[in-house]
């Protein structure tokens, strides 16, 4: 599936509430229907990641459970 990248340049971005104040946090752009562009917060002239709304709620997911690979990781 191709995903085609709207027009970002009025994208409301916003980092997690967990991130901390260090920097390097990523961020989303939550008011595009069906894709989730995720960006660097320290760069948001780089081109962002876009994903499909599934696959964000998918990752998040994993991270989220203590017992998958990723949610191992982040501790």
């Amino acid at each position: 599936m191709r995903i085609t990248c709207p027009d970002l340049t009025t994208a409301k971005w916003r980092k997690s509430t967990y991130s901390g104040n260090g920097g390097g946090c990523v961020v989303i752009a939550e008011q595009y229907p069906g894709i989730m562009p995720i960006g660097d917060s320290k760069d948001l002239s780089r081109a962002p990641i876009i994903v499909t709304r599934g696959a964000f709620s998918s990752f998040v997911a994993a991270v989220s459970d203590s017992d998958s690979p990723l949610g191992k990781i982040r501790g």
